[in-house]
């Protein structure tokens, strides 16, 4: 049995020492991090300081990995990775918050986990050390114990230590000690991934905007009415996921519901979303040189405020979506799911959604893995670039000739953009653009990208360019 390190026990005894001070008001959740939850887990094998001076991307510690929660800005205090790769996140307390029994701590780390698609996370007030299982759905209404896997005290470390190394340590992780026991340990009763809960929501969405716009607008085709259906979700999806990473102003759809014509108003933000973005999904005016026509149905559309309110509610907290976290495949997964089903119209103008032919005919939807996207990007886009300079590689175009969601598109942009940022890491700081070594703008070249449709159509096209713009801009 691996001895508890004495950097471990001097944190123990320092806590018993003083726990009524630490326990009182004026202790607080940055104080306890750096003097007892960071040697925590620098006792772990983890690098939290990154004191290797190991490059941003492949950090193994990232300290409040910025996501929104509820009405303000919050952040996982860390999130444990592996290279790039989220291991888990650990959400720290003071002292006198209760672990072991308050509910609000252990839905917030749960909320996220789950919203990443991370099997195991921790809660800890270095007092109370908590494990969650994160594949089962978070509710606002759940008690402290639910989906608790593990729970010690400070007291138990000495016991506990083979434990918990075991499982957390840099070392178990990279043997994949942490995969095998969130394997073996996360119960299955009562799981569901983010992806499939997600897609449920959404289609129940479009159950229920089916029904209505197809009662509201009897002049609707079968055509307008699915394309009515698909692009009104695709915006409010779009919009809110973009209000979670901070490229929109917070809650600006939620405080639609505080009044009538809740659709008139919400057609307003589409307006300005088109003058912003200027992207297929959101294209209201004819514009030169642009083959498609513009979208001429929308802005007349007839929708109940009783049906965009559940709508809008379902996405804000305490909802467990947090998607300023949710990784691009999830959301790519969902919608190809989508894709698999139409809207058809009865005799009697009346809306009802069913699974397409050719889908019944082949068994579903099949979303292709992360992993076979990297793979096929690799020995692709990768082969193309390889031992070459930035400059060498600029007039790349890459088509994307799936019909689905862009993630073979949304694979070699992300390649690209590591590909650069190794290079000049690689090649040193002298090679960096004068903008990217915070020095004043040059003529430097800049990873730009212009998407010449909507990331919801396909064949997807991007033509991927460097330009001598030392600021990306928003095209």
């Amino acid at each position: 049995m691996p001895k508890i390190p004495d950097a471990i026990n001097k944190l123990v005894e320092n806590f018993e020492r003083n726990i009524d001070s630490f326990k009182g008001a004026g202790y607080n959740e940055t104080q306890l991090r750096r003097e007892f939850i960071d040697p925590f887990f620098e006792a772990l094998g983890w690098d939290i300081q990154n004191k290797s001076q190991t490059a941003a991307a492949y950090k193994d510690v990232i300290h409040e990995d910025s996501i929104k929660i509820g009405t303000s800005t919050k952040a996982p205090d860390y999130c444990f990775r592996i290279g790039p790769t989220r291991k888990f996140f650990l959400e720290a307390k003071k002292p006198a918050v209760d672990i072991k029994s308050d509910v609000s701590p252990a839905y917030q780390l749960r909320r996220y986990a789950w919203s990443a698609k991370l099997p195991l996370s921790i809660l800890t007030d270095f007092e109370e050390f908590a494990v969650y299982d994160c594949q089962i759905r978070p509710n606002v209404n759940d008690k402290a114990t639910t989906a608790r896997i593990f729970f010690c005290t400070y007291k138990d470390y000495a016991d506990k230590w083979e434990q918990i190394a075991s499982i957390f340590s840099k070392e178990a992780v990279l043997k994949g000690a942490f995969d095998k026991y969130a394997s073996e340990k996360t119960t299955k009763r009562g799981t569901t991934t983010v992806d499939k809960e997600i897609l449920a929501e959404i289609e129940g969405w479009r159950n229920e905007l089916a029904k209505n716009i197809a009662v509201r607008n009897s002049k609707l085709s079968v055509y307008d009415l699915n394309f009515a259906v698909q692009k009104t979700i695709d915006r409010i999806l779009f919009l809110r996921i973009c209000e979670d990473r901070g490229i929109e102003r917070s809650e600006q759809i939620l405080g639609l519901i505080n009044g009538s014509r809740i659709y008139p108003r919400l057609f307003e933000l589409f307006e300005k979303a088109d003058e912003k973005y200027n992207s297929g999904i959101f294209h209201f005016r004819r514009e030169k040189d642009r083959p498609e026509g513009p979208d001429e149905l929308s802005a007349n559309l007839k929708v109940d405020d009783d049906v965009l309110k559940k709508i809008i509610k379902d996405l804000y907290y305490p909802c467990p979506y947090e998607f300023s976290i949710m990784p691009a495949e999830i959301l790519g997964n969902v919608y190809e799911q989508f894709l698999g089903k139409v809207i058809r119209l009865t005799a009697s103008h009346q809306a009802k959604v069913e699974e397409k032919p050719e889908v019944k005919k082949a068994g579903g939807v099949y979303y292709t893995p992360s992993y076979i996207v990297d793979y096929i990007v690799k020995n692709t886009v990768g082969k193309l670039c390889e031992g070459k300079a930035p400059k060498q590689i600029e007039k790349i175009k890459i088509l994307d000739p799936a019909c689905g969601s862009g993630s073979f598109l949304i694979g070699a942009y992300q390649y690209l953009l590591d590909y650069h940022r190794d290079w000049y890491v690689g090649e040193g700081t002298t090679r960096l653009p004068r903008c990217a070594r915070n020095d004043t703008p040059g003529t430097g070249n800049i990873l730009h990208l212009r998407c010449r449709r909507s990331y919801f159509c396909s064949p997807n096209l991007i033509k991927y360019q460097l330009c001598s713009n030392p600021h990306l801009n928003s095209e």
